[in-house]
């Protein structure tokens, strides 16, 4: 990937990745539905287009990386979106959370233009997206998953190539689906552990001393307990991909009530108004189910 590189979405993740490239020495051209979200960016050296399809048309690969299904189709199919200037010798890495038929759709439509597509959604949030320290899980053409690396390598600490189109997208929603489950268990213990005369800290410090110790009740723990929820994944982002592992659950019979059971929370969270709030706030919606209105 020595050619200039466009880069569509420059959100809580967009952001961060694409100032990534840019201190490893990529040229980058950057695009944003609110185009001052760019601004930082070009301080940094990146150039601005005014559309995605300029970005596209300048740039021989561009990654995408957008909020939702929804975000992810308008910015390839609508006026001005990336189908407009997609031909063959281009190439449209999609690093959205997306469920698989959406990235199946987008691909056919670059594919049917010549272009080759990727799929190549992330784990991990804010900080593992500053130290580019994400997991790649990508999916597609792997020729275009080649070429991609040295710009994986820079954004992430681990790339997976995990077949055809749909796996990525797969392998990411299972992933999101069992985090989210965990972040509601470890809300109900961190409230029957208070509820019960425990110290929450103390808590803490024996679950990060045994066999279910792990890096996000450590990150995480402290700022619930403070109450303290700057956003490092929102947790509309979470209810989002809950719902579509869930339909993934659906498409293939397998039953899932614990991940159900998940889901509902971060809906009632999501009814108090907690939405653009961190993940992690659906501990007040486990700690105070009476107040969803």
């Amino acid at each position: 990937m020595g050619e200039e590189i466009g880069f569509l979405g420059l959100g809580i993740m967009g952001k961060a990745m694409s100032m990534n490239l840019i201190r490893h020495g990529f040229k980058v051209t950057v695009w944003n539905r609110t185009l001052s979200r760019c601004d930082e960016l070009v301080e940094h050296g990146a150039s601005v287009a005014e559309t995605p399809a300029a970005v596209v048309k300048k740039c021989k690969y561009t990654i995408a990386m957008l909020s939702d299904p929804s975000a992810a189709l308008s910015v390839v199919f609508d006026k001005g979106g990336v189908l407009e200037q997609m031909c063959s010798g281009k190439g449209y890495v999609d690093m959205s959370t997306v469920d698989s038929d959406t990235s199946s759709k987008i691909s056919e439509a670059i594919t049917s233009k010549g272009g080759c597509f990727l799929e190549a959604p992330v784990s991990g949030s804010k900080k593992p997206a500053e130290d580019g320290q994400l997991v790649i899980l990508a999916a597609g053409e792997k020729k275009l998953f080649e070429e991609a690396l040295p710009a994986f390598d820079v954004m992430g600490k681990k790339s997976f190539f995990l077949g055809q189109v749909g796996n990525g997208a797969k392998m990411k929603l299972v992933v999101n689906m069992i985090m989210g489950s965990m972040m509601n268990a470890f809300s109900e213990g961190l409230i029957l552990a208070d509820k019960s005369g425990l110290n929450t800290q103390t808590l803490l410090d024996v679950l990060d001393l045994g066999g279910i110790a792990n890096p996000m009740f450590k990150m995480k723990g402290p700022t619930m307990i403070q109450k303290s929820y700057s956003p490092a994944f929102p947790l509309k982002h979470q209810q989002k991909d809950m719902r579509l592992a869930l339909a993934l659950g659906d498409e293939n019979a397998v039953s899932m009530p614990v991940a159900a059971a998940a889901n509902e929370a971060f809906k009632k969270a999501r009814s108090m108004g907690l939405g653009d709030l961190d993940f992690s706030a659906v501990y007040e919606a486990v700690k105070f189910p009476e107040n969803s209105s």
